[in-house]
């Protein structure tokens, strides 16, 4: 078996953690968890198995291929894109739909095939069929299991919060839904009148923080890579592409096993950090498509084939790097090995 030379190290526990810790601000309605993108990017499968054993009933992914994937562990999973004609043959019995546009309704309602959910746009103008339709009777005949919308803003202090909200509301005991959910990971930090029965935290569960009521969520990935030669620069020469830094003295620096094809971007350039211990290595110069540059004068130690981590508290690596805490996660590549702790 190969050993890659860079690794992603996952906190079990910390993720069931952030998972009850949601469950708990989710006050009496139910705490699903959205495992999409392979489990924004840390493993659909073993992150799925460790929330389920923390409690966690209801799963949600993007599409019938991440639903087959979850299969296997027999959990309750909702499809978010829906059905399209081509996943009529696989849907029964995998997962259940989210319809989102009259055509999809009509094709399950003709196809006899049971419990769907429901996406209904409430003022994000992306997925979700109207509120309007949904008081005309447009779910007439379905059996909803979940009737869903998606806020828009959650994150920021808006007034569109409330108004998603309230047309929400508005449809209570209108379709015959046995369950109205509404809060993502941000939402259910809004407050109670944002829970309704179920509740759909994604990016709070890996360690992404948006609001004050996530004080309490912890990291659960950290990325880390072997150091490929250590070298002397000398004082004046350059480090990477378009020579961006220039040695101030004599420095000591360690090449890295990482890049912008690892998801670890461009934006971390002088900007981003990796740690030996307690000791923070600051990046120099261009990050490149396989290979990073520290600086390591503080870390005498440091050799060819040690480990270092990365910093990457996914607020903190946000600010450093440029991109969202969403794009951050999700974009950890497949070269990495992937470790679970818990």
């Amino acid at each position: 078996m190969t050993i890659a030379p860079l690794r992603l190290r996952l906190d079990g526990t910390a993720l069931a953690d952030n998972w009850r810790t949601l469950d708990r601000l989710s006050g009496a309605a139910a705490c699903g968890a959205a495992v999409k993108a392979d489990g924004y990017g840390l493993g659909a499968a073993a992150v799925a198995a460790r929330l389920a054993r923390a409690g966690c009933r209801d799963f949600f992914v993007a599409t019938w291929a991440e639903a087959e994937a979850l299969a296997p562990l027999g959990c309750t999973v909702s499809v978010l894109h829906g059905v399209r004609a081509e996943d009529m043959a696989v849907a029964p019995g995998i997962a259940r739909p989210v319809l989102s546009t009259p055509a999809q309704i009509a094709r399950w309602r003709e196809a006899g095939r049971g419990p769907c959910d429901v996406m209904v746009d409430t003022g994000m103008n992306r997925l979700g069929v109207s509120v309007q339709a949904v008081g005309e009777g447009l779910l007439d005949g379905l059996q909803v299991e979940t009737l869903m919308s998606h806020l828009a803003c959650a994150d920021e202090e808006t007034a569109m919060n409330a108004r998603q909200r309230d047309a929400f509301a508005g449809l209570a005991r209108k379709t015959g839904a046995r369950r109205m959910s509404l809060a993502n990971s941000a939402g259910i930090a809004l407050g109670a009148d944002y829970a309704f029965d179920l509740t759909r935290p994604g990016l709070a569960l890996y360690g992404g923080r948006q609001r004050a009521g996530h004080d309490a969520i912890r990291q659960v990935v950290i990325p880390e890579a072997q150091v490929l030669q250590r070298r002397t620069v000398p004082a004046g020469q350059t480090v990477g592409y378009n020579a961006t830094w220039t040695a101030p003295a004599d420095s000591e620096v360690a090449i890295l096993n990482i890049g912008y094809a690892d998801g670890y971007f461009r934006g971390f350039s002088d900007h981003g950090a990796a740690r030996a211990g307690d000791v923070r290595l600051p990046v120099i110069g261009r990050v490149s498509m396989d290979l990073l540059a520290v600086l390591v004068d503080a870390a005498p130690d440091v050799a060819e084939g040690d480990w270092l981590a990365l910093d990457y508290d996914l607020p903190a690596a946000a600010v450093a790097s440029g991109m969202s805490q969403y794009e951050l996660i999700t974009s950890l590549g497949t070269r990495f090995d992937r470790v679970w702790s818990g």
